[in-house]
């Protein structure tokens, strides 16, 4: 009779009990700790495919409870809604980091990339490209096709056509 009553009573429990709670981070990381109706330690963070994500201190985040009574929680999620941009429609996909840098996919279909970057690899680019601001080059440099250019060019070095050295002209 009292194991049933208990056993009973625990069932209630969880069925009553929320399955998820809000609650804020107050250590960071891959395992970390937040602060529910209690703080809870050392939780695991899970994020989508292809994607890894750790809450800083002070995020605001989703955590979830599962197993047996439910024992055994997961940090899932953070409340993001401070960082999207104001014109951010539906459907639209915004990517950033706590160091500033974003990636902003557009329902237009362009993409807004922010802060500094570095690019490994080969790129095939089919498109103009338009460039404000200085451009710095290191290596060879391959043009083929026309080539027009506005404005002053300066040469530090040695310049060849078509396998000829050139040589100034200091006439005038």
């Amino acid at each position: 009779m009292w194991l049933s009553k208990m056993i009973a009573a625990r069932q209630r429990t969880e069925r009553e009990g929320t399955a998820a709670d809000m609650g804020v981070t107050t250590i960071g990381g891959g395992n970390a700790s937040v602060m529910t109706k209690g703080e809870q330690r050392n939780l695991e963070v899970f994020a989508p495919g292809g994607l890894i994500w750790q809450p800083q201190a002070g995020d605001t985040v989703l955590v979830i409870k599962g197993g047996t009574g439910g024992q055994e929680r997961c940090v899932v999620a953070a409340d993001t809604s401070a960082a999207a941009p104001k014109d951010m429609a539906p459907g639209e996909l915004f990517l950033y980091s706590c160091g500033n840098a974003s990636i902003h996919l557009r329902k237009d279909g362009s993409i807004v990339i922010k802060g500094n970057g570095s690019v490994t690899g080969n790129w095939v680019i089919e498109g103009d490209i338009e460039l404000t601001g200085g451009l710095k080059v290191t290596g060879s440099v391959e043009l083929r096709g026309p080539v027009s250019m506005d404005g002053d060019v300066t040469i530090n070095g040695r310049l060849t056509i078509n396998g000829q050295p050139c040589r100034p002209c200091f006439c005038g």
